[in-house]
């Protein structure tokens, strides 16, 4: 069994999963769940028997039964808690599993009592930072605070665990502490080893049970009671084996954050490069290792980062003399902005300053241009009202960046204005296919999706990227223009738990701008190598989860 989990080794610190598929990205959106899986493991030998030899010399589970009823008896003759329900026995067909010969089966109710006095009830007012007693309260922090009254304290007579009805949290604990929040338990096990109580209730799975019903569901568990000497000796070896797993989870993602530092490193030499020569070479010592160093989600994403950035430089691919230059596909955007000016379809505005020399971050390939985002395309923005939401055949979608779902627009998400209000936003918010919406506001700061339909809808508090002809300009490549800006728009954002740019800021954000021809070829490159990134990715994907599912199956033979 042992030999089985160490030649499976590599199978518990390899498996990985993603706490998110959201746009948090990196090392700390790792789920190390091999090693979670091992925990798991550990949790079952150790309620099973399996996890240290059992002695002979032990007095039996059967003797410490005997036991526990009379401390039951007494502490009800005291007064201290209220007389017991007789647990009635187990019969073999009940038994969840084999369990060693001096060992006993009983029930979870049978073997704790609770203390919760309804007498020493906490206010907020009791609670403050510094003092002598902690404040338990459930959830995950456990720890809410102190205080210094004593009438509020709880005396306990050695280790407990606290558990409560809004959380699966169980927390082992050993001091004197006063009740927290409603719906706190304080759970001590009679004449046990508290650390293997302990154990015990952490291998039980209680999620989805919902309010109020998790205790209801441990009372009902059957719990195999070990002699009290190998309880002593399980909870040892499960400390032992915990303080393992935790320093090997330690190590796991630190080497994982070493390895982000490293192809960082490395990728950014690529954008580094000064010329030909120089980028040739880094690449060399970049593909020599390439598998090494791009076997993780996260990898992968800063390559795609790097293809990105190495392409909006004009480095991805090679320039053609026979281009029309940006110069003069700058001379007729500007014609073409003119235009609609005259026509009255677009306000005229006051002239963007000049790009400065110190905005200018790299050196442009020939034939390219420097250039301030609302000189290229029409940065404007949909509507900041509120229109009330309609009912009914004609209706229209009024699409946030809320309906924004992985680089599309969900419209079943969206609420639905009437046609008036449609009318009266597009007069300066007109939203046409190849048009990009761009998010302004929030966690989702810069996420963005390009508009591929014809269905008429309104836009709220998203920035409208629209173009002053698009016979000059393509809108493929201003969205990975965009896309790369954005990966750097949080840090860049003002305001606090709700980050934004502003229009203007849009307006004057300075952008590379190539021939047109060469935006076309750059869009085709970008496509070419994010696809096969995107295989590499799943290639990953599909191995942890493989990894994943051996782990648990590792864990389902073994227990068996």
């Amino acid at each position: 069994m042992i030999e089985t989990i160490v030649n499976m080794f590599d199978i518990w610190t390899d498996a990985q999963g993603v706490k998110s598929r959201t746009r948090v990205k990196g090392v700390e959106n790792i789920s190390l769940e091999g090693i979670d899986k091992l925990r798991e493991l550990i949790l079952e030998l150790a309620v099973r028997g399996k996890l240290v030899p059992q002695n002979v010399n032990d007095e039996t589970a059967a003797e410490l039964l005997k036991k526990i009823e009379e401390e039951k008896k007494r502490l009800v003759n005291e007064g201290k808690i209220k007389k017991q329900e007789v647990f009635p026995g187990i019969d073999d067909d009940e038994k969840p599993y084999k369990i060693p010969s001096n060992w006993e089966w009983t029930q979870l109710a049978n073997i704790y009592y609770t203390i919760s006095p309804s007498d020493k009830k906490l206010k907020n007012s009791d609670i403050i930072e510094a003092g002598e007693y902690p404040v338990v309260d459930q959830g995950k922090a456990f720890i809410a605070g102190y205080t210094n009254s004593k009438k509020l304290l709880i005396e306990i007579p050695g280790p407990v665990v606290v558990f409560g009805d809004h959380t699966t949290v169980k927390k082992y604990i050993d001091f004197d502490f006063v009740a927290g929040a409603d719906g706190t338990k304080i759970l001590r096990p009679y004449k046990m080893n508290e650390r293997y109580f302990y154990t015990y209730l952490l291998s039980y799975k209680l999620e989805g049970k919902g309010y109020s019903r998790h205790f209801k569901f441990l009372n009902e568990n059957y719990f195999a009671l070990p002699p009290l000497a190998e309880q002593h000796r399980i909870a040892a070896k499960v400390d032992e084996l915990m303080t393992l797993c935790d320093k090997l989870e330690k190590e796991q993602f630190n080497n994982l954050k070493i390895h982000q530092v490293l192809v960082k490193t490395l990728v950014g030499t690529l954008t580094q490069a000064t010329d030909t020569n120089e980028f040739q070479a880094a690449w060399e010592r970049i593909s020599v290792h390439f598998d090494t160093l791009f076997c993780t989600e996260d990898s992968i994403d800063q390559l795609k980062q790097t293809i990105l950035q190495l392409a909006i430089m004009g480095k991805m691919v090679s320039q053609d003399p026979n281009d029309q230059p940006a110069n003069e596909l700058l001379k007729q955007i500007a014609k073409a902005k003119e235009k609609l000016i005259e026509e009255g379809k677009l306000k005229k505005t006051a002239p963007l300053a000049e790009v400065s020399e110190n905005e200018k971050k790299f050196l442009l390939p020939k034939g390219w241009e420097w250039k301030r985002l609302n000189d290229v395309i029409d940065v404007r923005d949909g509507t900041h009202d509120s229109p009330k939401e309609a009912f009914g055949q004609i209706t229209y979608p009024l699409i946030t960046s809320q309906n924004f779902e992985n680089g599309s627009i969900n419209f079943d998400t969206a609420k639905r204005i009437s046609e008036v209000d449609y009318i009266e936003i597009s007069k300066r918010s007109l939203v046409e296919r190849f048009d990009i919406l761009f998010s302004m506001i929030g966690g989702n700061l810069g996420n963005q999706v390009m508009v591929d339909t014809d269905i008429p809808f309104s836009v709220k508090n998203v920035a409208l990227f629209k173009y002053y002809s698009k016979a000059y300009t393509s809108p493929f490549f201003i969205k990975k223009t965009m896309e790369y800006i954005a990966l750097t728009l949080q840090s860049r954002a003002i305001g606090g738990a709700q980050p934004f740019v502003s229009l203007g800021f849009l307006r004057n954000i300075v952008i590379a701008v190539p021939p047109i021809a060469e935006q076309n070829r750059i869009v085709s490159k970008i496509d070419e190598l994010f696809y096969i990134c995107d295989l590499l990715k799943e290639k990953v994907q599909k191995s942890n989860i493989y990894k994943g599912l051996l782990s648990k199956t590792i864990v389902k033979e073994v227990v068996q």
